[in-house]
């Protein structure tokens, strides 16, 4: 029994280990959309909601264009999310998972997508509701990166504004 559980311990952090060397090559996931598209001092400050921290970048585009998958990845949610109204949530290389808010529509995604394919349409849903249409995008990892814990990352500390300044 010893033995079965140690090698279903190896096995999985086989797994663990092999998801970080997977090559993630990211697209923007607006189709036709270049980085011109987005404000990159969005990614720190949302002037339209509740919170000064807003931890993404709103891509903003023409209502109904396709939103795609940034990653190849598994679909790990589609449905509705309070302030982010129809999402997908897709776990990609590196552990990490690729949030999509804001769709008009989800489209009925399969299991595994492929970067580039089509998940969903740019929209106004969730509290993005009367506001220009846009995809909210983020990344979030699933293991914890301690290494590169510092008080310069932590929002609301001295130097966290110094961080948003350069972005």
């Amino acid at each position: 029994m010893r033995r079965l559980i140690s090698r279903v311990l190896l096995g999985l952090l086989a797994i663990g280990v092999a998801g970080f060397f997977i090559p993630e090559h990211i697209v923007i996931p607006v189709q036709g959309a270049s980085r011109t598209d987005w404000n990159p001092q969005s990614f720190w400050f949302e002037p339209w909601g509740q919170s000064g921290v807003h931890k993404g970048i709103d891509i903003f585009a023409k209502q109904g264009k396709p939103v795609i998958s940034a990653v190849p990845g598994i679909v790990i949610y589609q449905g509705q999310l309070g302030i982010g109204g129809n999402v997908v949530a897709v776990l990609g290389p590196k552990w990490r998972v690729h949030y999509y808010a804001h769709l008009a529509e989800a489209a009925p995604a399969p299991r595994f997508v492929a970067a580039g394919q089509p998940i969903g349409a740019v929209g106004t849903s969730g509290n993005a509701a009367g506001k220009p249409p846009h995809l909210h995008y983020a990344v979030l990892s699933v293991v914890p990166l301690l290494w590169r814990l510092s008080a310069a990352n932590r929002v609301g500390s001295k130097s966290s504004s110094s961080i948003r300044g350069r972005y």
